[in-house]
């Protein structure tokens, strides 16, 4: 499955540290430019960056990530190094989780219904 999202802007230290990170986990492709555009290889959603500002505020973000699968989602990130902020949980809508970054940023997944 592809990982479309909304919109997203993601703010960072460690432009190619969190590039990486985010390349791992969901198989985006990032440029090295200044502006790190990202290619989600979807059609669905809009596209994003990874910026860093080189000043503060340097972690910023509140985006939403499709995903076929919450819980698993939430595992590979763990293993990437991604801490769960809240496990999965189901609304009307479909289910949500939140996970911080390597960096710190707050991130969230969802599954619709």
């Amino acid at each position: 499955m592809n990982h479309p999202v909304v919109h997203f802007e993601i703010g960072c230290k460690d432009k190619a540290a969190t590039s990486a990170f985010y390349a791992a986990a969901f198989g985006w492709n990032i440029s090295s430019g200044p502006m790190g555009e990202i290619n989600t290889g979807s059609n669905q959603g809009i596209q994003g960056h990874i910026a860093a500002l080189g000043h503060e505020p340097h972690q910023f973000t509140q985006f939403y990530v499709q995903t076929d699968d919450v819980a698993a989602s939430l595992i590979r990130l763990e293993e990437l190094g991604g801490k769960t902020l809240v496990p999965p949980i189901a609304i009307p809508g479909g289910t949500f989780a939140w996970f911080a970054d390597p960096e710190g940023n707050t991130v969230g997944l969802w599954k619709p219904a």
